[in-house]
């Protein structure tokens, strides 16, 4: 265990990112995460409507996320599958636009235990060819017990180690296959 968490923070030290807890109040907080991820725009959004292949295990319900899924299209759950028939939503998509954006509501985690709104908003741009840059907010206000300020520079890593994890999967996938030049 110890050598993998050494191993995500070598990755994630090595890797071009901006991490920062934009804003916060007793009872809201912004944070703002941008990653550049080695493949094309289009591998970077298959990857990201797939979060059972890159979602931390430890920052599920069930332990493990090959119960997470996500129905890519607006009202589209984010949701886990719990052992015995149970089930947990994480979010739904309110905003979709294929390749370029897509926004949940989302009280993650601790925060479902909340009175409060989470947006969750994936921004994805090209860089060239073979990259793309994708940027997550997430903003979340309401009542939150004990206050936002202890509670937004976790929910701050956590997002990070999911955006490392969408990296280093997104970056694991085959190179798409050249299509031959038309004449």
């Amino acid at each position: 265990m110890q050598v993998r968490l050494v191993l995500l923070l070598a990755a994630f030290a090595a890797t071009p990112a901006v991490a920062d807890v934009v804003a916060v109040t007793p009872g809201s907080f912004e944070i703002s995460q941008t990653v550049t991820i080695n493949a094309p725009v289009a591998n970077t959004w298959d990857m990201l409507r797939a979060p059972q292949k890159w979602w931390n295990k430890d920052h599920t319900y069930s332990g493990d996320s090959a119960n997470l899924y996500l129905d890519s299209q607006a009202t589209g759950c984010f949701c886990e599958r719990l052992p015995g028939g149970g089930s947990v939503e994480h979010g739904r998509i309110v905003h979709l636009r294929p390749q370029k954006m897509m926004r949940l509501n989302a009280a993650l985690g601790p925060l479902q235990a909340e009175a409060v709104t989470g947006t969750l908003t994936w921004t994805l741009t090209a860089e060239g060819e073979n990259a793309t840059r994708i940027k997550l907010t997430y903003v979340v206000g309401g009542h939150i017990r004990g206050g936002a300020e202890a509670l937004a520079p976790a929910v701050d890593e956590v997002m990070a180690v999911q955006m490392l994890g969408l990296k280093s999967a997104t970056e694991a996938m085959p190179a798409p296959e050249a299509q031959p030049a038309k004449e």
